[in-house]
This record gives structure tokens, sequence and C-alpha cells, in this order.
């Protein structure tokens, strides 16, 4: 990538035309209807929209990347589109051997039963009848009102497979017509950049993999997260090393997924943006991607811009919603001082319609692959066009999250009076949020590895985080963890983890370690309860379903239903809302939480049994009901509210 082109502020032209060459399209090529869609008009010419002119039908796809985001989005793309092959290629044989198993190489609530109908296929019969496994509840159709009605729901009997993983990346890519990159794109860990700027490199090498292996035109779809104006270094690479005649037209397509809910985000998106050039071979490119899109996403949500705003989108959508966490843990630390409480704070603030309630819960700080290194990849990016003002307010985003976690640390060791040496601490919790297994920038990473250096003993439970993984994690964070092997103990139960502990902190929010009884419903999907995940098999559907079923399990009706309906803009938001897993109200009918005897909850009498006295819980997430907690004899601190000894002088 050069110095200067990829980060000039060009606006994209007939001139700019990332088409190694531009002949007409092949006769070959079925010409698909035309489509129509909103545009942005930025480049585009207001009156012809890029979905108007006839473009080719996507029969077969390829994705080089079978990670978090090419593995999810490709599997619900094939499933969405049974007449399309999709083919997912990675260089990692046990993860595309994982792929090909029954325990996936992630956990994400409703996964398997997608990838299983897709990739084996369906020997049963799908059927509109209240009996089948697909029936709408009552309660759904009622909350829907006529959308069921708007839409044949019966199917033919069975399906054929359509989605296969597979290690031969250059196979898939000659067979394609449609390419997405999704490989990682981490931060430089050496060189110019170290620590700030995205390391390219995988692109890089995928680009070389595409140039290499197409024998015809291609159509190359950038979703993994990339710094501004990367398609004109791909460009340059397919132009330099790709087979003479053939074109490869570039487009951005950025994924808006967020972990835990990854599947209701696929199924009912709130926009699907697909940057352009503004030439015809673009516009074309456009259609053909949005057509298989549109198979089950309204054309209204289906968005189309210029190339380069696709590319900064995903950053500064981002960057703004780092922004909102940073923000509103900012005040969580004014609230503990003054004895406000941060829930209500939120609550208040978040009733105003130009704020709105989303991203506004105070917590130990945002984690996962995404947000810091995004956030840092914007800031390397004004710094490099000498937008320094720019680049340090970006930068203090990140300086405020890390300030969240030493403070919480920080707060802990001050109530265990002030040393942690010899303690035993309960970590409940490892990945960076509820319903995944990633643990990529988790928060806990930091709290074990403060109190093993303090000397601690510290035990692990996590429903979903592979063993493995969190040792990894430790290991990259400077741990030795060969040092500390005494010490450090990943458990298979909760009871386990809190044996004879001094204090147990919740950093992942869990509906299983929670006590109140809204959180009881907030999962759509079953929560592991001790010891039903084996930590070195993450991604095990513990529900049913096999090769042969389309069987959910006990995944939502309204999920169910998602996955059934094709393309209407009546209440798609309402359903998202619905089958998310972080916002949803009511889902299902479960026991009270903490309840003795519900398996679905931890028993908080019986670790109470279990623990050293005095008991410490740190709730970093405020998901527990702090007021039943302290009739058993826990002392509660929580992010965003008074410590107990502030509260016992609050009166006057």
């Amino acid at each position: 990538m050069s110095s200067s082109s990829p980060l000039a502020p060009n606006t994209p032209s007939s001139k700019d035309s990332i088409s190694v060459i531009t002949p007409p399209t092949p006769p070959s090529s079925k010409m698909a209807p035309q489509l129509q869609v909103k545009t942005t008009g930025s480049g585009l010419d207001a009156k012809l929209s890029p979905l108007s002119v006839p473009h080719m039908k996507v029969k077969n796809i390829a994705c080089i990347g079978a990670g978090y985001v090419g593995g999810p989005t490709c599997s619900v793309l094939a499933y969405k589109n049974p007449d399309v092959n999709v083919t997912v290629a990675d260089l990692d044989v046990s993860r595309i051997n994982a792929w090909n198993s029954s325990s996936l190489p992630i956990y994400e609530p409703g996964l398997y039963e997608i990838v299983s109908v897709a990739r084996d296929g369906v020997d049963t019969e799908y059927s509109t009848d209240s009996t089948q496994r697909f029936a709408f509840s009552s309660d759904d159709d009622s909350s829907d009102g006529d959308r069921s009605d708007d839409h044949d729901l019966a199917k033919p009997a069975g399906r054929r497979p359509n989605l296969k993983f597979t290690t031969d990346v250059e196979g898939a890519v000659r067979d394609a017509d449609i390419i997405f990159v999704t490989v990682n794109t981490p931060a430089k860990t050496q060189g110019i950049g170290k620590g700030v700027a995205s390391d390219l490199g995988y692109l890089d090498a995928a680009t070389r993999t595409i140039a290499k292996a197409a024998t015809r035109n291609k159509i190359i779809v950038e979703k993994s997260t990339v710094p501004c104006r990367t398609a004109e270094a791909m460009k340059d690479i397919l132009a330099a090393n790709g087979r003479p005649g053939v074109r490869f037209d570039i487009l951005s397509n950025p994924e808006f997924l967020a972990e835990g809910s990854a599947i209701p985000d696929l199924l009912c998106p709130d926009r699907i943006l697909i940057g352009s050039l503004a030439t015809m071979a673009g516009y074309r490119a456009v259609a053909s991607l949005a057509e298989v899109y549109s198979a089950w996403v309204p054309v209204d949500r289906i968005i189309t811009m210029n190339l380069w705003s696709a590319e900064l989108s995903k950053l500064a959508a981002n960057a703004l919603l780092a922004q909102r966490v940073s923000s509103i843990n900012s005040l969580s630390a004014i609230c503990e001082v003054t004895g406000a409480d941060i829930d209500e704070v939120a609550y208040a603030c978040g009733l105003d319609d130009r704020i709105g309630p989303r991203m506004l819960k105070a917590g130990p700080g945002f984690g996962g692959s995404c947000l810091r290194k995004d956030i840092l990849s914007l800031v390397y990016l004004a710094e490099t066009l000498h937008l320094f003002e720019v680049a340090a307010y970006w930068r203090a985003v990140v300086d405020i999250n890390e300030y969240q976690k030493d403070r919480f640390t920080k707060r802990i060791v001050s109530c265990l009076f002030n040393t942690v040496a010899g303690k035993k601490i309960a970590i409940l919790g490892f990945s960076y949020k509820e319903d995944t297994g990633d643990t990529r920038e988790s928060a806990a990473i930091k709290l074990v590895t403060s109190f093993a250096a303090e000397m601690a003993d510290v035990t692990i439970f996590d429903p979903a985080a592979k063993a493995s993984h969190i040792w990894d994690e430790l290991a990259q964070s400077g741990l030795n963890v060969g040092g500390v092997s005494g010490r450090v103990t990943i458990c298979k139960t909760a009871y386990e983890a809190c044996h004879k502990a001094d204090a147990v902190i919740i950093p992942t929010a869990w509906a299983y370690f929670s006590n109140k009884i809204s959180l009881a419903h907030s999962t759509p999907v079953h929560t592991p309860a001790p010891g039903e995940l084996d930590p070195d098999r993450v991604g095990v559907s513990q529900l049913t379903s096999s090769a042969s079923s389309v069987s959910i399990g006990s995944l939502s009706g309204k999920l169910e239903k998602a996955l059934l309906v094709g393309p209407s803009s009546a209440n798609i938001a309402a359903d998202k809302e619905a089958i998310n897993p972080h916002t949803s109200p009511q889902l299902g009918e479960a026991q009270a939480p903490g309840e003795e005897g519900d398996p679905e909850r931890l028993d908080w009498a019986e670790v109470a049994k279990l623990m050293k006295k005095p008991m410490y819980v740190f709730d970093a997430r405020n998901i527990l009901d702090a007021e039943k907690l302290e009739k058993l004899g826990f002392r509660v601190e929580a992010i965003g509210k008074s410590s107990t000894a502030l509260k016992g002088m609050s009166d006057f």
C-alpha cells in the first residue's frame, strides 16, 4: 500500500475504477431481474439506482477465513439461499475440522442449528402445522399480527447441503462468482504503527491467492474491518498478479455483528452496507451481491454508498459505540463517590430520544477483538493524515477503558484490606461478554494477571470459554503461565471455583450468575449450567438437533420465525429486539434465578456455604440483586454504585 493514494480523500469516480479491465458481461452469465434499493447519493446519479442495471445471478460464493465473521455470516447466507453453493475456506486444518463436526470452533446461540441444516441438508419436511418444530407459537403470532400470513412458510420436503467448509482455498476461489474476504486484521505487533495500525498481512495473502487462482471475472467483497482505502491496495495487487483478461470488481460490505447475538444480527440486520465505485461495473457487482441478501433482508435495508464511505463506516460505528461505553464508565466513577446509582443515571439519560438506552450499561470496560483495535486504527489513520487533535480525542476513549479496568481492580484490593496475597479469588466469567466463548481483550485478563502478581490464588469458571483459550490469553498478557500454574486454576463448575474463596468477582454478565428475575428472561437460548459445556469442547450445541433434522431445540419462537420468513420491512426491528439475547425482556418461563433447586441459575445460598467469611462479591456488570445477597451475608460491591461502607453512612 502506498503512503499517499490509499489515504487521499478523493471521491471515487469512473477514473478510479478498480476493475482491472471492463469487458462486457460474459454471455454465460444469467441476468437477474432489476432490484431497487436505497442509495446514499454520494458519488452516484440519484436517478440511477445501482441495482436497476442488469447483473449476474450468483450461484457460487466463496469465503476466505472461517473465523467469527466468515463462519456465521456464510452459514446464514447458505441457509437463506438454498440454491446458492457457499464454500468457506481456511488454511487452518483444525478449524475446518471443527466446522465439519458437531463441535463448532466458536460458540454463538443458534449457530449450530443453522450450520447443521445448510451443511448437512434436511430429510424432513418443513410445515406450517402447529405441531412442527418450526411452527409459530400463538404468542408469537399475536405479537406480530398477520406477519405469518404474508409469507408461505411451507417448504419442499428436504433440502440439499449447500454449505461446505474446506482447506482448498484456491479451489473455492476458482469456482466462485463472489468471494468474501473475512480474514483477521489485528493490530500490528512490531514495526511502524506497532499497537495501533492494522496488520493487513492476512488480507494481502488472501488477495494474492485470489489473483493466482481466479480464471474468470470475480466480485471481491471486503468483509474484514480495514482502514479506509484498503481496496486501492487490493486493486494494485490484483492488477499486478491477476491473469490477463480477468476482471476483479471490489466491494466493501462491512459486518456489524455483536458476539453473543450474531445470529439475530444476521437474520434481522439494521442495515446492509455495500460500497462500490461509481462505474457500471461497480453497479452490476453491487446488484449481484444485493440480490443474495434480498433473499431475507428487506430491500430498504440494503444501502449503497461510495466505496471509501463503506470502509470508514465500520471503524466509525465501532468508535462511536466504544465512546458510549467509555462515557458511561467515566460517570460510574463519579457515582461511586457521590452515592448516585449509575443504573438510574443511565436510565434517566436513555429516556432522551436523542440519546437512547443502548450501550449505556456500565461495566469493567469494553473487550473483544474489535472495539479497541478499530479505535486505534482510526487513531493511526488520523495521525497519518496529520489530524493530531482528532487522534487524541479517540485515543482518550481507549484510555478511559483502561482506567476503568485499573480502577475496578484497585477497588477490589482496597476492599480486601489492601492485600490479596494468599487469598483465594473466584472469577466467574472469563469471556469478554455473555453468550460467547471469545476471550479476546476480556476484562478478566487484567483481573487474573493483577491478582496472580499479588500472589493470590485465582480460580476461573466460564460456561463457554475454552480452557486453552483462557491460558493463551493469560500467556499473551505477559503472565508466566508455568510459574503460576499452581495458583491459577480453571474450574469445571462455579461451585468448585467458589469453594473456600475470600471473594467472588463477576466480570461477565452470564445470566446463569444473576439472581435478578429480569435476567432470567434475557437469553433466548439455554445458558449452560455448571459443567454442562466441557471447557475444551466449546461450541458444542447442547440443544436437540441432528444432521437430518430441522429442530432448533430451545431457540425462541421469534428466532425460529426469523429463520423461516422471507424479507419484509414490517416489524423487522421488533423481531430483532425480540430475538436479541441482550435486549429481550420476556422470553421463556424461567424460574426466578438463584432459587434453590433451579438448575438454570447459580444457587447463591449454596455459594454462601462454601466461601470464607467475610464474603465479598464484586459485581462488574450489575447483574446481581445486592439486597438479596446481603441477606445471605455477602458484602456486595458493584460498578457505579456506592460501596457497602458508604451506604452505611448515607442516611441523614
